[in-house]
């Protein structure tokens, strides 16, 4: 996962900015191709076999979240630094942690709620935990994080090429495709399971929807902001990770 590495890669971070992607197989399908064209030196000394996201990121909370008001001051676990960053403008106190520790940290009341995608829940145990979800109404979900399965190169290039051209076949775009693919079908799973125990689904309508977009703008500003100050054009690295995610929904 590459948000526990902060400041690792800066460049490749514009796709965990709030309400980019779809879902998982589209998003790694445009995180691949944009990190090729912008950020491939972010992965030099690594042979890259996939790059990939998880599906739209929503909220599993003990209390219901139905407006942006119910969520302040409540402690919810963020993924990375940008995520982070996005619960504090949305009004949450967010609590940094890797998602192994979201369970226990869940029972013990150590944090409130999560942000992470259905795919994950059922390993985690979350629905059995909270009993409420956000959504959002509309394409995008609230965020996604980005992975990298990669090799190393030393150990790529000791290999035959018969062996190499194993690796070679089963690496890039196809591929990150299917992991995002995979990780689609878990959320399918996660939700069925949500819904079986009768939880509370929730899907906040335009409107409400619309007042979290404004309210989580100043996340996607900063890291233009930041980029900028590191010498990058942030709006062009912006533009050009959302016409990746454009030209996949098409």
């Amino acid at each position: 996962m590459l948000g526990y590495t902060p400041g690792r890669f800066p460049k490749s971070e514009v796709f965990e900015l709030p309400f980019m992607i779809h879902n998982g197989e589209e998003g790694s399908a445009a995180f691949y191709n944009y990190v090729m064209a912008n950020s491939a030196e972010e992965f030099d000394g690594v042979k890259v076999i996939a790059l990939h996201t998880h599906g739209p990121g929503l909220f599993h909370t003990k209390r219901p979240v139905n407006t942006l008001e119910d969520l302040k001051g409540m402690k919810i676990r963020g993924g990375s630094r940008i995520i982070s960053g996005m619960l504090a403008e949305l009004g949450a106190e967010p609590v940094g942690m890797p998602v192994p520790q979201t369970t226990e940290a869940l029972s013990k009341g150590v944090i409130e709620g999560t942000t992470v995608p259905w795919e994950v829940t059922p390993s985690l145990k979350i629905s059995e935990l909270v009993t409420n979800h956000t959504g959002f109404a509309g394409q995008y979900g609230l965020y996604t994080q980005t992975f990298g399965f990669v090799m190393n190169m030393d150990s790529y290039n000791r290999l035959p090429d018969d062996l190499k051209k194993v690796i070679d076949d089963n690496s890039g775009l196809e591929t990150s495709r299917q992991f995002g693919r995979v990780m689609d079908e878990g959320d399918a799973v996660g939700l069925k399971i949500a819904q079986d125990r009768g939880n509370t689904i929730i899907t906040l309508d335009d409107a409400e929807t619309a007042r979290w977009q404004a309210a989580a703008q100043p996340t996607i500003d900063k890291w233009v902001a930041d980029m900028n100050t590191a010498g990058n054009d942030g709006a062009a690295l912006l533009e050009a990770a959302r016409a990746a995610i454009a030209a996949e929904a098409n």
